[in-house]
């Protein structure tokens, strides 16, 4: 068996492609994706497959062309982006003597750098090692040993694979635990908002469309931002603060095209802000000549997790790339609505702040929040639905004599019809307009 490069940085890259030239589009992700897991890219090959080879995926020709391509580059590391068996993918490494990943082993590769909650943690771990289950045996000469048969080790003769896929199965159901766990934490907490009545936002978008730069912009926060694939995997939450009331906003992973299913089960919470939001912000790289594809990638990904349902808002971001000034094109009576050419878009930039003003705007509007500005006299009986009017900061300016109190109301109209519906007789239901 050959002896793995411990450095694993410099890679041959190989794009697959069935008839025709390979999409460009495509090689420049595969790029970006292997410079994301820190690789550096010694050559980049292409391979036609008409029929692949059940064994080697490749042909015994175009093997021999890519290997000696890897021996005059240097390359210590294979990056195929196709999906592998676990028989190819040994196959592979036994032939060109160099560590062999396939698509899939290199996102799980990017997103384990990328996590830094517990919880992504542990998602990626155990998407990991299910991964790593069925791949146990490449490679490695000692996993074929007996155990059985030596002064000290007699037993029922386990083999070494046989423990290692015992104790593998034994760190997943550990980690289910534990993922169970944090699960039902989040499902309270998601609860708890769901409870206060906000309206909730979700951004998605194909990955590195620049949702983390645009989280920042409307809730005033500090997610990480790098303009790299998958700078984002853990979700966050804040409240943002729109004119006609707050709602509450998450930030999510990147989508990318054929997102492995692994990876999909795995980060199910950071999907689950997606999949339960009111409205999703869909984030889409203006400046992409492949955008119409991303949007049909990233709707395709929607429907696969259950979100495909869920209102969008397409929001063409990065303008300042383009001659394009912010603008908010609205859908006319009429419109097919499931077409991406008359859905609602608005065009800004994240990084400028361009058409941040519109975009809130347009989110108000579909969210349908709206404010209610009356003057109200309170009672002296009615001190507790004052203090809660003061509590939400829906007050602008009161006065009080023997009467009670006389309030210059600013509240968001949910809020308002929220608290008329608490009790009959507040004073606030005759300011209401009609539903």
């Amino acid at each position: 068996m050959f002896e793995r490069s411990r450095k694993g940085e410099n890679a041959l890259l190989i794009q697959p492609h069935a008839g025709g030239p390979p999409d460009e589009g495509v090689l420049e992700e595969f790029g970006e994706l292997a410079r994301s897991a820190g690789a550096a890219v010694a050559h980049v090959a292409t391979a036609r497959i008409d029929r692949p080879n059940p064994a080697m995926l490749l042909g015994k020709g175009k093997l021999e062309e890519l290997k000696a391509v890897a021996e005059a580059t240097g390359a210590d590391l294979v990056l195929v982006n196709h999906p592998l068996s676990p028989g190819q993918e040994r196959n592979l490494e036994k032939y060109f003597e160099r560590r062999v990943v396939d698509r899939t082993g290199l996102i799980l590769d990017i997103f384990a750098q990328r996590a830094r909650s517990h919880e992504g943690k542990l998602q990626v771990e155990l998407a990991q090692l299910r991964h790593m289950a069925t791949r146990l045996v490449r490679g490695w000469s000692h996993l074929d040993s007996q155990r059985g048969g030596s002064i000290g080790l007699r037993g029922p003769g386990e083999t070494q694979l046989e423990t290692d896929r015992r104790l593998l199965q034994k760190r997943v159901d550990m980690l289910q635990k534990r993922l169970g766990k944090v699960e039902v934490q989040n499902t309270q907490m998601r609860r708890a908002r769901v409870r206060s009545e906000l309206p909730r936002v979700a951004l998605v978008g194909y990955t590195n469309a620049g949702k983390s730069t645009l989280f920042n912009a409307l809730a005033g926060s500090d997610a990480y931002v790098a303009d790299q694939l998958f700078a984002t995997l853990d979700p966050t939450v804040r409240k943002v603060a729109l004119a006609g009331g707050n709602v509450v906003l998450a930030d999510t992973v990147g989508f990318v095209r054929d997102l492995p299913h692994e990876l999909v089960a795995a980060f199910r919470s950071t999907l689950s802000e997606a999949r339960e939001a009111d409205l999703l912000i869909h984030l889409i790289d203006a400046a992409d000549p492949l955008r119409e594809e991303r949007i049909a990638q990233v709707d395709d990904v929607l429907a696969e997790i259950g979100a495909g349902d869920i209102p969008q808002l397409l929001v063409y971001n990065k303008i300042d790339r383009l001659d394009v000034e912010p603008r908010h094109d609205r859908p006319h009576a009429g419109d097919h609505l499931d077409e991406v050419a008359t859905r609602e878009r608005v065009w800004i930039s994240a990084r400028d702040g361009l058409g941040i003003d519109l975009l809130r705007e347009a989110l108000g509007q579909r969210l349908g929040l709206r404010r209610l500005h009356a003057e109200l006299r309170l009672p002296p009986e009615a001190g507790r639905l004052r203090a809660r009017l003061h509590q939400i900061d829906a007050i602008r300016g009161e006065s009080h004599d023997e009467d009670g109190w006389l309030l210059d109301l600013d509240i968001p109209l949910a809020d308002a019809r929220r608290l008329a519906a608490l009790a009959d007789g507040i004073p606030l239901r005759p300011l209401l307009p009609a539903e």
